[in-house]
């Protein structure tokens, strides 16, 4: 049995990332990492601020260690790091230095950037609908900028669901060798 791939869904707000980590990891029999952002924002009673991403980042981190052990073949991360660092820096012009250096140590086999190409969705928790394009190139810029395997998914509904399974199937295929 080989190691634990990994692969972390990525992108700007309203992109489908929860809901691709979770047909992923359905289509693979495996499970896949929630988004802890989500949990600890709704359960603020004031708006979020520099510390509680910090705090978020941290629980993601542990939360994904859990999964871990959890996965079979493949683990799907509806969110990592650098979406933590993106974040923190767009919102607070600063990032947390734990962050920063534990992003330099976390590795995911596969980035699956999420493309623009869905309409943008109403959320409680969403910020800003008119910079998405920004948003999405400053991820690319920075997987660039970190040597990440990336792709980027494009489609609608089944179509954006095919395309992410044919780029995780080529690689465990890749990694069978």
């Amino acid at each position: 049995m080989g190691r634990l791939l990994k692969v972390a869904i990525t992108g700007p707000e309203s992109t489908g990332k929860s809901l691709m980590a979770q047909q992923l990891a359905d289509h693979f029999i495996t499970v896949w990492v929630p988004e802890y952002a989500r949990l600890h924002l709704l359960k603020l009673d004031r708006p979020y601020n520099y510390n509680d991403v910090l705090e978020i980042a941290q629980k993601q981190v542990a939360t994904e260690k859990v999964f871990e052990s959890l996965a079979k073949k493949v683990l799907f991360s509806d969110t990592e790091l650098m979406v933590t660092k993106i974040w923190c820096e767009d919102k607070f012009g600063r990032c947390h230095p734990w962050i920063l250096e534990q992003l330099k140590e976390q590795y995911y086999d596969l980035y699956l950037l999420m493309d623009i190409d869905l309409p943008w969705e109403y959320d409680p928790l969403r910020e800003d609908e008119s910079r998405r394009k920004f948003l999405f190139d400053w991820y690319q810029k920075e997987l660039i900028n970190y040597n990440c395997n990336y792709r980027i998914i494009l489609g609608r509904d089944e179509l954006r669901l095919k395309n992410a399974i044919q780029v995780v199937e080529e690689l465990m295929l890749k990694n069978q060798k």
